[in-house]
């Protein structure tokens, strides 16, 4: 009787292999996060070449948008980013450039591949958005186009700063800004924020007006120290090494 032929097939991995996740705006992350490092380091490692962990190609990542950040985290929340980022360290959410007036968030890049930050040119981006009412200031989301991705701005009246409970958080524009919705509610950042992980509710802090612009990274953490039952939402840092970020499939 013939011997029967058998053939081994493998997925080759050529690179390191990352596990992705497809978000519910069509986008697709790293399923887990870089970091901890600086900021501008975990970028390098998203631009280094991985394995697809179902076809074996090459593939590489890009920073995220405050949006893509907040999606990708608030998966499984419960038992992923909050033990294992927000507990020990912290996310890096995405940049953001604060003014006078207001935060402008996820800022476009010029021909260098550099966060703009003059104002002038980040203002006039708002002209085609209509002006959202929130408190007693007004928010802007701006729609994507090809340099303009999850952009929008919130002017200092239309949220509240220092502690606040999880829903006068969510409402905010700050909040709405930085995950980019239209709605009443940034319902992702309502779930993280949800009494249930934290009871002492939410800490907004390092968003004061300034005189010239300046470029930072906004964090989300479980607050320092003793308090660990508080959202803390950080807009002072710039870059920080113990920090985590997600990269978004390029």
């Amino acid at each position: 009787m013939a011997e029967k032929q058998y053939e081994i097939i493998k997925v080759k991995h050529k690179f390191p292999v990352r596990d992705l996740i497809k978000l519910p705006n069509g986008k697709i992350a790293s399923l887990d996060a870089f970091g901890p490092n600086y900021f501008t380091e975990n970028i390098k490692e998203m631009n280094k070449s991985y394995s697809h962990p179902v076809t074996g190609e090459k593939i590489s990542f890009k920073e995220p948008t405050t949006t893509e950040s907040i999606l990708t985290a608030g998966y499984d929340f419960k038992n992923r980013a909050k033990p294992n980022i927000f507990n020990p360290r912290w996310l890096q959410a995405g940049r953001i450039v604060r003014t006078s007036q207001g935060v402008f968030v996820n800022p476009p890049k010029d021909d260098k591949g550099n966060p703009m930050i003059d104002e002038k040119i980040l203002k006039s981006y708002l002209n085609n958005a209509k002006p959202i009412k929130v408190r007693k200031g007004k928010i802007y989301i701006v729609s994507d186009s090809e340099n303009l991705i999850d952009f929008g701005f919130a002017e200092y009246d239309s949220f509240k700063t220092g502690v606040q409970d999880c829903d006068t958080f969510a409402g905010g524009g700050l909040a709405r800004a930085l995950e980019h919705t239209p709605e009443k509610v940034a319902e992702q950042l309502r779930a993280i924020a949800y009494p249930e992980f934290y009871k002492k509710g939410v800490n907004v802090y390092g968003f004061g007006s300034v005189k010239e612009p300046v470029l930072k990274v906004a964090s989300l953490d479980s607050g320092r120290g003793l308090v660990r039952s508080r959202l803390d939402v950080n807009g002072y840092d710039w870059v920080d090494v113990n920090g985590y970020a997600f990269g978004v499939l390029k």
